[in-house]
């Protein structure tokens, strides 16, 4: 199987990726890789359910939550979600569960991940939300609202001021989330500090390889008085009779055992592995570490854009973080070709646009090669010399983060290793023994299945590469969809929901829809056996 893998991985076509999107090239600490993504101890291991065998993940999802909390500037951060777009999802509600408002409108910020907004809009139907995506320049659009959705940075890179925005939002008695880049709150303002009530994102470009798309942990921060409408896990530390620390899952009330039918946590799904990842990234970097990291990415995207401005091209925002929108009337499709001959992915935005993002991995060659699909030449070193940052000023972050000693403590390889080895420890998974319980959770990840993840032709992949660059990859999708429609004797079979309670949320939809079309849309009641799983009346 191995070969047959090793195949299809070498139909793909990797190019360096700077095409953005919310999808940054990053590079996975090879400890971090070794002994956490490639360790059966972790990647075997029973979703955290059952604290008593699950101490290490769980400290390690703690470790999660105050990188989050910290980077955001807000207290209370979630263990996990499945990706940005449900994340910004289950936010939405969430405002709307926490505010007081009566409105039924959300608006969304129009320079927000086109993913997301999409997702956005399959979920608010169901459930009456009016949905407005906005040009939010001139300020909110008329009206009431119960929650707003920015974008920091923006899809398009730019970084602007939100806080007047959040001002305007409170006022008219709407709550406000921000889908901020992790990284890039390194050295922005985070949203906490900005007024907003709660932050979403990703956590991929935390070591997490690209993968065609995911899988990677999101993360759901909110305001103190929001804790309890937090979906999906939140660990806590609680001591015993002696004083003996433990942790455990907190507000056990909304998971899938306790009050099912109006549980938040079952239909958002959580991550531990990836999370896990990205926890440990930041504990192996620390906050001087990813500082660097940052500005490294952000003096990348400066020195390329004074480089276009140098030769004439005109770069459409002034402030960005990480990405550059270049403007050449008629030529996007032409520069976009040249920069993949010379093995790099840029975003077509249009016709007359080409978005350039920079990550970990961009180096001055890479660069140098954009210019010359750009057909411009520049003095790397006289522009950096000569560029100032392109990040706003009142926007500069002062505030510390990731204090807690565990970002400081291990620099090493074989620090970081012997603490990987004692969260292990503190765990049961399948490398020890059965796990004996009964979950939808519970099951092998073959070596056969993991081992190909790290391979660059897998791993180092843009879900918005062109179509022909990941030949390989669609091909193996393509064949287990018709597998599992000639094993099932379906007529077609989906693989886009990635877990089992997005199938089963997106299954209910299809049903729905198909109602709908036949002038049946009245039929909305939905029988669940009281043994269902708790996933089912999430859903319904």
């Amino acid at each position: 199987m191995t070969a047959e893998l090793r195949a299809l991985a070498a139909r793909n076509t990797v190019t360096v990726p700077m095409i953005g999107l919310g999808y940054s090239g990053t590079v996975t600490p090879p400890v971090i890789r070794r002994n956490v993504l490639e360790n059966p101890a972790w990647y075997t291991a029973y979703t955290p359910y059952q604290p008593e065998i699950s101490q290490g993940r769980l400290e390690a999802l703690l470790t999660f939550q105050t990188m989050v909390a910290d980077l955001t500037g807000l207290p209370v951060a979630g263990a996990s979600l499945l990706d940005e777009a449900t994340a910004a999802a289950e936010a939405m509600t969430l405002l709307r569960r926490a505010g007081r408002s009566r409105s039924a409108r959300f608006v969304v910020d129009a320079d927000t991940l086109p993913r997301t907004v999409e997702v956005l809009a399959t979920r608010a139907a169901p459930l009456g939300i009016e949905l407005v995506v906005a040009d939010l320049s001139a300020g909110l659009p008329e009206g009431e609202l119960f929650g707003l959705l920015l974008s920091y940075p923006g899809a398009s890179g730019a970084v602007a001021d939100p806080r007047g925005l959040v001002e305007e939002a409170h006022a008219r008695g709407g709550l406000v989330a921000v889908a901020a880049d992790l990284l890039a709150l390194t050295l922005l303002t985070p949203p906490g500090e900005l007024g907003a009530d709660a932050a979403v994102g990703t956590t991929q470009r935390f070591g997490v390889p690209l993968g065609f798309g995911g899988p990677h942990a999101a993360y759901l921060s909110v305001r103190e008085q929001h804790a309890r409408q937090l979906p999906g896990r939140l660990v806590g530390l609680s001591r015993d009779a002696d004083g003996n620390p433990a942790l455990r899952l907190a507000l056990q009330t909304r998971e899938q055992h306790i009050r099912r039918e109006k549980a938040t946590s079952n239909i958002c799904t959580a991550q531990v592995l990836l999370a896990v990842v990205a926890a440990c990234y930041a504990v192996h970097h620390g906050p001087d570490g990813l500082r660097r990291i940052a500005q490294r990415a952000h003096r990348m995207a400066a020195v390329l854009a004074a480089g276009l401005r140098a030769g004439g091209v005109d770069v459409v925002h002034a402030e960005f973080f990480d990405t550059v929108q270049a403007r050449v009337p008629g030529r996007a499709g032409a520069v976009v070709d040249a920069a993949h001959a010379a093995g790099i992915a840029l975003r077509l935005v249009d016709a007359d646009t080409v978005g350039v993002a920079c990550s970990e991995v961009t180096t001055v060659a890479h660069v140098e090669a954009v210019w010359t699909a750009f057909g411009v030449g520049a003095d790397t070193a006289a522009l950096d010399a000569g560029t100032a940052d392109a990040l706003p000023a009142a926007l500069a972050r002062t505030s510390d983060y990731l204090t807690h000693p565990v970002f400081h403590e291990h620099r090493s390889e074989t620090s970081l290793m012997r603490w990987l080895r004692r969260l292990a420890d503190a765990d049961l998974a399948l490398d020890r023994t059965m796990i004996p319980l009964g979950s939808c959770t519970m099951k092998l990840n073959a070596a056969v299945e993991m081992e190909p993840i790290t391979w660059p032709e897998l791993a180092d992949l843009h879900p918005f590469a062109p179509a022909a660059d990941a030949a390989g990859t669609l091909a193996m999708i393509t064949d287990l969809e018709r597998w599992l429609a000639e094993l099932t004797g379906y007529a077609a079979v989906s693989l886009q929901p990635n877990a089992g309670s997005q199938g089963e949320f997106a299954g209910l939809l299809a049903i729905a829809a198909y109602h709908r079309s036949r002038g049946e849309g009245h039929r909305d009641v939905c029988l669940i056996p009281a043994s269902a799983h708790g996933t089912n009346a999430a859903s319904a």
